[in-house]
């Protein structure tokens, strides 16, 4: 089980922004999100120091170092433990170097073959974990999920704080596996904390999402079993808000923090309020008719099951397969130690990403 004895503390007492932070898979979706907050000079959580940031794609590289001149970028696969020393070279926090914090967002959901869970997600953050183990870095923040914990027992239920892990198929266990490796970084001395968001959305979306508007437009979002399922969800901005406040409130290490929106929403309530969204963004929506029974999702996570015990992965199946279980968790832990405050409501929220598309010539 992991180790999420609480700590209590006062917002007032909170570390000023690192001359350095470190941030894994800046090219993605949330760290993209991250690395726009932290240069925007309007941004609640802007910050004058530097960003060292790590991405695959050797694209993002070029298009974040035309940003700023604050940033520094390393190409790398961080499966490897050279590319996570590389990040972190000539950055060992002293006096007189500054502080160096580390936020690790990289990951894989959706992989090519099995491997790359745990190359990507398992053993690259213990890459990652030792590499800031060896720079000495203040304070570290690892972007865990709610699949550690599997699926609501059922749809009354909410995951607490301390749960017991139950990971679900590949990816699962591959983030199982880097939250204990975060437990064995804590008890070496890393000051190193964790933060969990489940389904989260807005900009910098990648093409999953747009497809889910699209879906929903078009009245072909599958609605499993009359859609009762609870899901908890969180726009990006109030995930970035959780990670800052993670990063930056001094609590014990060891700590994790749900980050969601207040409450958990039916799946029918999600599909309508994306559907008003729409509607008031001056799109067409027709009426949702893809109302399916449960044993749907069932059937297509039997199949997920039998992909993955031969080493395959099937994208389809496996979201289809979610889709009638209750993923809901209690942010109270989040609110009281960090004074984490999720202003975003989903509809405003799916408007901003609905707007994102648009400006970015998306079509839905």
């Amino acid at each position: 089980m992991p180790n999420n004895h609480a700590g209590d503390t006062s917002m007032n007492q909170q570390l000023a922004n690192p001359d350095v932070t470190v941030i894994t898979g800046a090219g993605g979706w949330l760290g993209t999100g991250l690395v726009a907050a932290f240069l925007s000079d309007d941004h609640e959580y802007q910050r004058a120091g530097r960003l060292r940031l790590l991405v695959r794609d050797p694209a993002d590289a070029v298009a974040l170092r035309a940003a700023s001149d604050r940033v520094e970028v390393v190409v790398g696969d961080i499966s490897r433990a050279d590319t996570a020393r590389d990040l972190f070279r000539g950055l060992h926090q002293t006096e007189a170097a500054g502080s160096v914090d580390v936020i690790h967002t990289a990951g894989i959901i959706h992989p090519n073959k099995m491997a790359d869970f745990d190359a990507v997600n398992h053993q690259g953050t213990e890459h990652v974990l030792r590499a800031a183990e060896s720079a000495g870095v203040r304070r570290m923040v690892h972007v865990s999920s709610n699949s550690p914990f599997g699926t609501n027992a059922d749809v009354a239920d909410t995951f607490g704080r301390d749960e017991p892990f139950h990971p679900y198929f590949g990816y699962g266990r591959s983030k199982m596996d880097a939250e204990l490796r975060v437990q064995d970084a804590v008890d070496r001395g890393l000051n190193v904390v964790m933060v969990r968001p489940p389904w989260f959305y807005g900009p910098h979306q990648p093409a999953r999402q747009t497809t889910f508007f699209t879906l929903v437009r078009t009245g072909r979002f599958p609605v499993l079993g009359g859609g009762h399922q609870r899901r908890s969800m969180v726009f990006i901005d109030n995930l970035i808000e959780g990670i800052v406040r993670a990063e930056l409130t001094p609590t014990a290490p060891g700590l994790a923090w749900w980050i969601a929106d207040e409450r958990a929403y039916t799946v029918s309530e999600i599909v309508e309020t994306v559907g008003r969204a729409l509607t008031d963004e001056g799109y067409d929506v027709k009426p949702n008719r893809l109302k399916l029974p449960n044993v749907v999702g069932d059937i297509a996570e039997r199949i997920d099951a039998v992909f993955q015990r031969i080493d395959k992965y099937n994208q389809q199946f496996h979201v289809l397969g979610e889709m009638n279980k209750t993923i809901a968790v209690d942010i109270s832990a989040a609110q009281r130690d960090l004074g984490y405050s999720p202003d975003v409501s989903l509809y405003d929220g799916m408007r901003r990403s609905i707007q994102w598309c648009r400006e970015q010539g998306i079509e839905l």
